[in-house]
């Protein structure tokens, strides 16, 4: 089954979509009718939403799960198309107009539909590999020019069998194995009878040949895609910028810096800390700086000038920890180090003592989850040390960060403990995504429970 598939899968995503949201909806009303913020408002009243869910789905086309597209990618339609579906519902939907919980009702019916709807498309997406990895709905696939990296492109079809590509073989003057067909001559001879559906040109052809292969796949309806040299096979996702009618590709752009991605990492992060200040910082800080002025004389914040974004420097806050010394900024804190406090150890302990840090989040130098930011001369030195340190500040600093629930918190006490923080920083730079940094907040509360053998 190769194209039969692509004819009935959107009707059947459309219609299965359309189902679950009515599910969706049902459990969205349940909750809100025992929660008591919504009443009065039987079940047929939101039909008109699931149809309205179907109309925005169907006209975003969010059944295009393309082959090689992960699950964050499915995530990223959802949340666009959920956006699209609250702004209207809020809007236009009566039961929503008037009440004193109307912000809380539109909140809690987009809370259930991310969830239910985010589980319900990972799975289609999940099943929907599944079926391709089985040989079906595939895509029948030719390179053409063998050498550099065509043959790391054929390794990934062979592997990755869930993308549903098909790899006839290649066309080449000069090699000879035995996935080779031919020369590029036999290639216009063969190609018509192939039923090809794709076609990859190698970036080294000739630039007159190329124009002849993408003018044929023009005539015969088939895909044309370029395969790029070493220089650019990086760590990941290339994008492209438009000049008019020229293009030219964006080779160190990040996901945030997408601005729909830093909007909603930074909405995240006022709202979640904004959240811990109301409801924890409150009351833990007046408590913390009574105990912390009982013990010692000084102040009750530790204020730090570290780096942040774009090497920006900041004033990092942390609940005071240490007797006041001269050597706070260049010496990190040791095991049983005579500078720290009973109640300063009990803070580095538990890590209460980076809680202030979510003020930093509010104004603006900090988020949840980014790379660790050091102290200057910290900063300084190894700067000269590792290559691409620098890298790590083209996003806020965090928290809590990749580098640290991977094992690399606390003290720096060897070249491979920094070197092993800055890799995980800059995978993490370069494959940011709301679920990773979910990831990275639970797992960061697990260490917290479990895992204090490097917090002193």
């Amino acid at each position: 089954m190769k194209r039969r598939f692509d004819t009935y899968f959107p009707w059947l995503f459309t219609a299965s979509d359309f189902l679950a949201s009515l599910l969706t909806l049902a459990m969205a009303n349940w909750f809100m009718q025992k929660m008591g913020i919504f009443q009065g408002v039987e079940f047929p009243a939101f039909l008109p939403l699931g149809l309205l869910w179907m109309l925005i789905s169907t006209l975003r086309k969010d059944y295009k799960i393309g082959r090689t597209d992960e699950y964050d990618q499915t995530l990223k339609s959802l949340a666009v198309t959920l956006l699209w579906f609250l702004g209207v519902t809020s809007i236009l939907w009566t039961p929503l107009q008037a009440g004193p919980y109307r912000w809380i009702q539109i909140v809690s019916l987009g809370l259930t539909l991310g969830i239910i709807m985010g589980t319900f498309r990972v799975g289609v997406h999940m099943v929907l590999r599944q079926y391709r990895a089985k040989g079906n709905n595939y895509r029948n696939a030719v390179i053409v020019g063998k050498g550099g990296t065509s043959p790391k492109l054929a390794d990934v079809f062979k592997i990755r069998k869930d993308f549903g590509i098909n790899f006839l073989g290649y066309f080449d003057d000069q090699a000879d194995c035995h996935q080779t067909r031919g020369g590029i001559v036999s290639f216009f001879e063969e190609a018509p009878h192939l039923d090809l559906d794709l076609i990859y040109i190698h970036e080294q052809l000739d630039s007159i040949l190329v124009k002849k292969i993408i003018a044929f796949a023009d005539e015969n309806y088939i895909k044309v895609k370029m395969i790029p040299g070493r220089s650019l096979q990086l760590e990941k996702n290339l994008s492209f910028s438009r000049y008019g009618d020229f293009f030219v590709i964006n080779v160190n752009e990040i996901p945030l810096d997408n601005p729909l991605n830093s909007f909603a990492k930074r909405v995240f992060d006022v709202v979640f800390a904004g959240l811990v200040t109301l409801f924890i910082l409150s009351w833990l800080i007046p408590l913390v700086g009574l105990l912390i002025k009982l013990e010692s004389r000084g102040p009750v914040f530790f204020i730090q000038k570290r780096n942040g974004i774009n090497n920006r420097v900041f004033n990092c806050l942390k609940f005071r920890s240490m007797t006041p010394n001269d050597y706070a900024d260049t010496l990190q804190a040791t095991k049983n180090d005579p500078r720290v406090t009973r109640i300063g150890s009990f803070l580095r302990n538990t890590s209460l003592d980076e809680m202030p840090q979510f003020l930093n989040v509010l104004m603006g130098d900090m988020s949840i989850v980014g790379p660790r930011p050091h102290t200057i001369p910290m900063n300084e030195t190894f700067r000269t040390q590792i290559e691409r340190y620098n890298s790590r500040h083209k996003i806020k600093p965090g928290i809590t960060g990749l580098a640290q629930v991977r094992g690399f918190r606390g003290e720096i006490e060897n070249p491979h403990q920094i070197r092993s923080r800055v890799r995980l920083d800059y995978f993490y730079i370069n494959n940011w995504s709301f679920l990773l940094d979910m990831e990275i907040m639970v797992k960061t509360v697990y260490e917290l429970l479990f895992n204090r053998e490097n917090a002193y």
